[in-house]
């Protein structure tokens, strides 16, 4: 049964017949029977009427329901002896919950155009139609329950009832890379729009085990249905990745255009992509499927690195698609002989006009956003301008370390965050599994020019969740020498928060198993001569206790913490 239902956008919705009359609502319809079906519901009793011998005429339930938009049930009792208007209207009341609990998406082909003016009629096009299909389907479900039981509410809710994310998509092909035509069949998205609050429920919603990378040709082995799949081309930091999605997952597609930089059809025309995800292929599908990757893998074909997550209700989680686009970016920048940092990082200014850029490493659960979050909650922080919200890089630039980011958004874990910051950011959020533990949101914070912009760093910080302190000047320790920050870095000791299936204190080599622990050896050796610059040029290299792993300072911690920063800042009088 297929979660996710592709609406068409070049429809211009005005009346019900163009939703009743479309196989896809007799498939819904049909659907949703099934699962009535296998629970054995009492509303089946329902549709008796309707059934020739012991299976339901769905032909003639749609003609039924189409012909009670027009008019009251009552009038219709010579076409059917007789159905009960109040089990009617608890069916119809499910049916519509039914179709509001998948996944929808509307899709609307347009010639991508480099002209604003044009491009934003386009999108305003597209809007109007995403509305007014909206507008029908509600109309559709209140006609229905009004002529059936024969009254009209007094309170009326405008539930979310239509596309909740439009995609704009176009025939787009690289000029400059050919090698592999079934890349170019698949529809490319270059636009999308968000009717909030998006809220998607996953079958998983938490990450697995460590990527491994194996060295196999891959490309030329795998073809995609374009009936089936979308193009998601995508800036992760200067790199342009493509991301193939399977129409069931398109929730993480969503997720990739409030996280990534979307690139336009013009770049992806003339620039080759570094990297290649693909999220939602069947395992039997995978060449020389091995269960080791069973929920993800990266091939390395010719120098060239393809992640692909296997379509598994496993897999079925955000957290997988994000971590694989990520590991991709780190193999390629450790092979560029950069250093790859999981953690966060952003300009801090005081009311009082000193600033500083600080860096936090640590992994899933170690406090690093929410720290940035205390510290945007303090009366005397005029601004926190956040740079990297989970990976980043660091390059050296006469003389001087810089940092870049990855992500225009942030994959935000709720369990963890002030009450209320949900409903602050609900307008321009993706909600993922809210009602569960490590219930996400994935809300854009930055602009992708202030992301890959060349930023000097002034403190480099290991998030430290687990170590309890009760003096303000055990918050933060400074290193004394590399070798000693060296250590603690590649340790990456953490307390398992829940975002993954991991439990107590764990390790992980530099807090990053996102490349960096399968390439440990280069990686060692680009950290080392990273850290030693720091030493060198001035940068303060330490350890930061957010206690966000401990009990009872799991929201105080990070607010310790961020105070302690504060006064460093003030300190600095940068």
């Amino acid at each position: 049964m297929k979660r996710s239902v592709i609406i068409d956008g070049s429809v211009i919705y005005t009346n019900y017949s163009q939703i009743m009359g479309q196989r896809k609502f007799e498939s819904l319809l049909k659907d949703f029977i099934e699962i009535l079906k296998k629970k054995n519901s009492p509303l089946l009793e329902t549709l008796n009427p309707f059934k020739v011998g012991n299976e339901i005429d769905l032909h003639r339930l749609v003609e039924y329901l189409h012909l009670l938009t027009m008019r009251n049930i009552k009038e219709l009792s010579n076409i059917i002896n007789y159905v009960n208007p109040k089990e009617l209207a608890r069916f119809i009341e499910s049916f519509y919950s039914f179709w509001r609990s998948k996944h929808r998406f509307m899709v609307r082909k347009e010639r991508y155009v480099e002209d604003y003016n044009r491009r934003a009629s386009i999108e305003y096009t597209m809007t109007m139609i995403g509305d007014q299909f909206k507008a029908v389907v509600k109309n559709l479900y209140r006609q229905l329950i009004s002529n059936v039981t024969n009254e009209f509410p007094n309170v009326m809710r405008q539930l979310p009832s239509g596309a909740q994310v439009m995609f704009l998509v176009d025939d787009v092909e690289n000029e400059k890379f050919k090698d592999y035509q079934w890349m170019h069949n698949i529809p490319t998205i270059w636009g999308a729009i968000f009717d909030p609050p998006a809220i998607f429920y996953t079958k998983s919603n938490k990450r697995r085990g460590i990527i491994p990378i194996v060295e196999k040709n891959i490309l030329d082995r795998i073809s995609l249905d374009p009936r089936e799949w979308y193009r998601f081309p995508i800036m992760v930091g200067d790199l342009l990745f493509y991301n193939f999605v399977h129409r069931e997952y398109l929730a993480h597609g969503a997720g990739l255009a409030n996280l990534f930089e979307i690139a336009t059809p013009k770049i992806v025309k003339n620039t080759k992509p570094e990297g290649i995800v693909i999220f939602g292929i069947k395992p039997e599908d995978i060449p020389d499927y091995d269960e080791r990757w069973k929920n993800a893998v990266v091939f390395k074909d010719n120098n060239f690195y393809v992640g692909v997550i296997p379509g598994t209700k496993e897999n079925d989680y955000f957290g997988y698609m994000k971590k694989t686009t990520l590991t991709v970016h780190n193999l390629i920048r450790i092979s560029q002989n950069r250093l790859p940092i999981h953690g966060s990082m952003a300009r801090i200014t005081l009311q009082s006009g000193k600033s500083a850029v600080a860096m936090f490493i640590g992994d899933s659960g170690a406090g690093k956003s929410e720290t940035l979050d205390a510290l945007n909650r303090l009366d005397e922080v005029a601004e926190v301008d956040i740079i990297i919200d989970d990976m980043g890089s660091l390059d050296i630039v006469n003389g001087q370390i810089v940092a870049y980011g990855t992500e225009t958004g942030a994959f935000v874990r709720l369990d963890d965050l002030p009450p209320g910051y949900a409903y602050h950011t609900m307008d321009r959020s993706i909600f993922m599994n809210p009602d569960k533990i490590n219930a996400r949101v994935i809300v854009p914070f930055n602009n992708y020019t202030d992301v890959i912009t060349p930023t000097p760093i002034d403190f480099f910080l290991y998030a430290n969740n687990y170590t309890e302190v009760s003096n303000d000047e055990d918050r933060i320790k400074f290193f004394n020498s590399p070798q000693e920050a060296l250590e603690v870095f590649s340790e990456g000791k953490r307390m398992a928060k829940g975002t993954t299936a991991e439990v107590g204190i764990t390790t992980s080599y530099f807090a990053n198993p996102f490349g960096a622990v399968q390439m440990r050896k280069k990686h060692h050796e680009i950290a080392k001569k990273f850290i030693e610059k720091m030493f060198e040029t001035g940068i303060k290299v330490g350890e930061i206790r957010t206690m966000l792993g401990i009990a009872g300072y799991e929201k105080d911690g990070t607010l310790l913490a961020a105070k302690a920063l504060l006064k460093l800042i003030e300190k600095k009088g940068g």
